[in-house]
């Protein structure tokens, strides 16, 4: 129990003083998740998960925190934040309103659940920032564990400048090689195979990432001894130990509660982690969560009563105000002065954030109580919904939605009304701007919007010499990337068997006995981490390819791609960006694993990256010197037949440009468009040949990206010639063809041109079969290109095209 009384201080210095700021730091962080979750208990926020009983272990990490340093944390970071400067306490409230303005919610926007932060890297103009001199964090994701694989990336950038020099000049000086990756996760999410694979990466390659593990003992209310070998992580994580001569981590435990500890320990870790480039690991046991795991529970419900009364003597700030006055560094007096300050600073932010949500749209509803005013005069009384208006400000939560709901029915019910014609147009352009205004606070920059978007980037044409050799596909790839290594000194790649033996297809055959170790380079099979590397350095300044051998195994990868990487560029309103791109293979080889074309799955969910599906490698080729001078992250799936195919040589390699979005015309018709892409596009040039026997005249049209989509319409031009359309590709049933279908018969508005129904030919459903033959049965072919356009022409003109079959 605490004193009522201690002796007065004697002595005040800049010693005490930190101690005493961060015993106020903790106790406004504690009395913000108060008031967070009493903010939406009251009904004026939806969810809210916050970091109560880890704010002392945070305070001490963030000691060690400097500028240069990078962040990969978690959803309960908010004490580490606001010690840093990196999160006013407005900010926390305007992140559980969802505030979409920027300069009260700079992290999320309100795009995303609070306590989910991140720091600009790039600026407007697409050019990285001044990192090395701030402090930086990576854009929080709410999946657990998924903050590992970028933390590899972030601290790998260290370690490559430290190693090479000679780069810091290529990357603006915003890596100098002595920063740390800073991680944090709970104890319970070390179970996913994300951390373990991130951990196992970072301990091979000594690079100076930390991880924070809080461990409170559960999982939201699954016990620790049902998440973890030896229901300890520091215990399970023993085989990684470093020991001398080794790789390997370094591995620390301390007490959550512990403000001495807890300060010890970080600085002694993180110090050898700078230093040496040492991975560190620290389990920072006893942790306590007293406002239980978020506002959706109540953990009342699976802690013992024993547990709880163990949480309130071990809180940490109750045991820092214990230390605080056993030690001499403070009275109560002075602690009840630095409560009382901090209590009212988090009720004054509170106020604040709440006022400048409400503010946010409060001219627009001016704006529409104006126009009911004018309704209600015109149709004398008639038409009155002053008072509903009314009852919707008065709400605890009024929302952007309400109001236009409300608008738009009112309008329904009065659009033929012609005695409120004026007053009618009024609203309409009301609910217009309204829903333009909302477009653009919730739909805007899932792409990079100017002039470093890459659909600004013009194509230019391979250009030939008179006498232009003809290679192997592999051949032009290599020798293409040769150029873009010159090019770009901040260009890196790695992947399984990328360095030492150039790729499996030997694209890279060479490179890093030319450029070193540290920009091309092998990696284990741990394709999460590979594209975690990718995101990581993308984010401080390198451009990287990271390679995954088969597109099949793309998978492995898949939560990373899909929840970190593709989300970025919305999830921060383009204030981070990651031009990560993404190299693999697929399509038609041999068998289950090694022949894959899911493109429904990445389809669905790499909203935010660019799908390049090129033919062949002259045109993957052209994507990547695309995608290079821009900033939006992409996706390109060279055709595995096509490293072995003879293509000429192009002469001006690194500096021919395949435009994205933009299809091309491969052979000329006008009676069948064939859409297709990919290896495919060989098979529907060699079927158009074979329909001409018939004469069928088939206009064949590669759409060279999958995302983005004709963006010109290119194939509305050529149905409208033609009449009729087939989508041909190797997904399943209802997947990229369907996708190709919606776009040109609905976004386009294609169907008003069509003789007869649109048609799709695709691959079985099933995953393809072994072998030559397995191929064929799978996968369209020749043969069912040519039977399906023929039955398409004897649909339009029975008389003309008699039966294939007796």
């Amino acid at each position: 129990m605490l004193l009522e009384k201690a002796g007065m201080l004697i002595t005040s210095d800049k010693k005490t003083e930190e101690i005493l700021n961060d015993y106020y730091i903790a106790y406004l962080s504690r009395q913000l998740s108060l008031l967070g979750k009493r903010e939406v208990h009251n009904g004026r926020a939806h969810f809210g998960v916050f970091g109560d009983g880890k704010e002392i272990a945070q305070i001490a990490y963030a000691k060690t925190f400097r500028k240069g340093d990078w962040r990969s944390g978690y959803y309960r970071d908010q004490t580490f934040m606001l010690a840093l400067g990196l999160m006013q306490p407005e900010e926390f409230f305007a992140m559980i309103y969802g505030d979409t303005d920027d300069e009260m919610n700079p992290s999320t926007g309100g795009r995303n659940f609070n306590n989910h932060f991140c720091t600009a890297n790039i600026n407007e103009q697409g050019e990285i920032k001044d990192l090395a001199t701030s402090f930086n964090s990576s854009s929080d994701i709410s999946s657990t564990g998924g903050q590992m694989p970028r933390l590899l990336g972030l601290a790998q950038a260290s370690k490559i400048v430290r190693e090479d020099k000679g780069l810091k000049k290529h990357l603006n000086n915003n890596v100098t090689g002595n920063e740390v990756a800073f991680g944090s996760i709970g104890d319970a999410s070390t179970s996913e195979g994300m951390f373990f694979e991130t951990i196992n990466a970072a301990g091979v390659m000594q690079v100076p990432l930390a991880v924070a593990v809080y461990d409170d003992g559960f999982g939201i209310s699954v016990p620790i001894e049902l998440q973890t070998t030896k229901s300890s992580i520091s215990e399970a994580l023993k085989g990684f130990q470093k020991q001398k001569d080794t790789n390997g981590i370094l591995i620390y435990t301390c007490k959550g509660w512990n403000y001495p500890e807890l300060v010890k320990t970080f600085a002694d870790g993180i110090s050898k982690c700078r230093k040496n480039h040492i991975p560190v690991v620290f389990h920072v046991q006893e942790v306590t969560q007293l406002l239980g795991h978020s506002t959706s529970g109540s953990h009342e419900r699976y802690k013992s009563k024993e547990r709880l009364e163990w949480e309130k003597e071990y809180d940490g700030i109750y045991q820092f105000k214990l230390w605080l006055i056993e030690s001499g560094q403070a009275d109560m007096d002075t602690i009840n002065a630095i409560e009382k300050k901090a209590e009212t600073r988090a009720k004054e932010a509170r106020k604040n954030a709440w006022e400048n949500f409400m503010g946010g749209y409060k001219e627009e509803v001016l704006h529409l109580q104006e126009i009911l005013h004018l309704l209600k005069q015109k149709s004398n009384g008639i038409v009155d919904h002053l008072e509903e208006l009314a009852e919707i400000k008065q709400r605890i939560f009024p929302t952007r939605r309400k109001y236009l709901s409300f608008a738009q029915r009112i309008y329904y019910d009065i659009h033929l009304d012609e005695s409120v014609g004026e007053e009618r147009l009024k609203l309409h352009h009301w609910i217009e701007q309204f829903k333009v205004k909302s477009s653009g606070l919730y739909n805007s920059r899932l792409y990079r919007e100017g002039n470093d978007s890459a659909l600004k980037v013009e194509g230019v044409l391979a250009s030939y010499g008179e006498n232009a050799p003809e290679v192997n596909g592999s051949t032009i790839l290599n020798e293409n990337f040769d150029v873009l290594f010159q090019k770009y000194p901040n260009l890196v790649t790695f992947g399984q068997d990328t360095g030492k033996l150039g790729g499996v297809n030997q694209g890279m055959k060479g490179m890093q006995e030319k450029y070193g170790i540290q920009r091309v380079s092998d990696a284990g099979i741990r394709e999460t981490t590979i594209i975690g590397q990718g995101v990581g350095l993308a984010i401080r300044g390198f451009r990287p390819i990271a390679e995954i051998q088969y597109l099949d195994y793309l998978i492995y990868a898949h939560s990373t791609l899909s929840d970190d990487l593709a989300s970025m560029q919305y999830r921060t309103k383009g204030k981070q960006a990651a031009p990560l791109i993404v190299r693999t293979r697929g399509h038609q080889l041999q068998g289950m694993w090694h022949a894959g074309s899911p493109m429904q799955m990445l389809l669905g969910s790499l909203r935010g990256m660019y799908l390049c599906v090129p033919r062949n490698m002259t045109q993957a080729a052209g994507f990547y010197n695309t995608l290079l001078t821009a900033n939006d992250p992409a996706l390109v799936i060279e055709p595995l037949k096509g490293y072995n195919m003879k293509e000429h040589l192009p002469e001006n390699l690194g500096e021919f440009k395949v435009p994205l979005g933009i299809p091309e015309l491969m052979v000329e018709g006008d009676d069948v468009t064939l859409v297709t892409y990919a290896w495919n596009v060989n098979h529907a040039v060699k079927a158009a040949e074979l329909l001409k026997t018939k004469n069928i005249s088939v206009e064949v049209i590669d759409v060279q990206t999958l995302m983005p989509f004709d963006v010109n319409h290119r194939i509305l031009e050529s149905i409208k010639k033609t009449g009729k359309v087939i989508f041909v590709d190797e997904d399943v049933p209802g997947g990229a063809t369907a996708y190709m279908m919606q776009k040109v018969m609905e976004e386009q508005q294609a169907f008003n041109y069509l003789d007869t129904a649109p048609r799709t030919l695709s691959a079985k459903e099933h995953r393809p079969a072994y072998g030559i033959d397995g191929e064929f049965f799978s996968k369209p072919n020749v043969e069912q290109i040519f039977e399906s356009i023929y039955e398409m022409m004897r649909e339009v003109d029975v008389k003309r095209f008699s039966k294939l079959t007796p």
